[in-house]
């Protein structure tokens, strides 16, 4: 097949202030083996340098900027609204893709299976130096698992169809966490969202200034106004986990303090 014939894979990079990580997470997108490739980045303005660093890639990147936004999932859209591929993702500018294989996995999945409008992998966990520290308990989810608050999918590894950008974007503004989620939601009840199990496509940095840790509580509340938004119950197991979370978390916290 002709690269001309190869879908167009647009993959977005929403960045605020990431100098540290920013330019490996550059490379790992220039680093693919699949070259039907449009790199965009979204960059808020940052005051540390990072505009310096995505400028020594400009002429591998198809559009970037650096200017004020409303924050991530301002970038994001702001992002696909200038992307011009078949096949869409993002992946944020502290992490990076774990293999150079990682887009054309992706594609060759979604050439053979022209039903499916999501694909997704595992994901490891690394820290602010790189290194591997865990694994994303990845697994096979579905709209009715995923209302339920089965949320096994690493975002750093999705790629999904523009087509279903297009009908059901862009993501929800409101949503400073949880927009991933509510996107989720919306590809699975029309479409199939397919786990390939044993590919590594990503790495999520764990880092102190990472949403992750900084506002974990935030995202599972969102997570909650989306189930509730789409006539969940109370007594969804999604909301048992947040609660379960709400009571476990201090008494974790208050145990390490009680031994420090």
């Amino acid at each position: 097949m002709k690269p001309a014939a190869l879908p167009l894979v647009s993959i977005v990079t929403p960045s605020f202030n990431q100098a540290n990580f920013i330019e490996a997470t550059i490379q790992s997108v220039l680093g693919q083996t699949y070259r039907h490739i449009e790199y965009l980045i979204i960059d808020g303005g940052s005051t540390d340098g990072s505009a310096g660093i995505i400028k020594k890639y400009e002429g591998r990147i198809a559009l970037w900027v650096s200017e004020q936004d409303k924050g991530q999932t301002d970038a994001i859209n702001k992002g696909f609204a200038k992307a011009k591929g078949d096949i869409l993702a993002w992946i944020n500018s502290d992490d990076t893709y774990a293999t150079p294989h990682a887009v054309a996995d992706a594609v060759n999945f979604l050439i053979a299976n022209p039903n499916v409008g999501m694909v997704y992998a595992d994901c490891n966990f690394i820290d602010e130096e790189g290194k591997i520290i865990g694994k994303f308990a990845s697994r096979q989810t579905d709209y009715e698992r995923l209302r339920r608050g089965y949320v096994h999918i690493p975002q750093q590894t999705m790629f999904f169809r523009a087509k279903y950008w297009k009908e059901l974007g862009p993501l929800d503004p409101s949503f400073f966490f949880a927009m991933d989620y509510d996107l989720w939601v919306r590809i699975a009840k029309i479409a199939p969202i397919r786990y390939l199990p044993g590919r590594t496509w990503s790495n999520f940095r764990i880092h102190t200034s990472s949403k992750t840790n900084v506002d974990d509580e935030r995202g599972w509340k969102e997570m909650l106004r989306i189930h509730y938004r789409d006539g969940g119950s109370f007594f969804a197991p999604i909301v048992a986990k947040y609660y379960l979370r709400k009571i476990i978390g201090p008494l974790w916290k208050w145990r390490i303090k009680g031994n420090a």
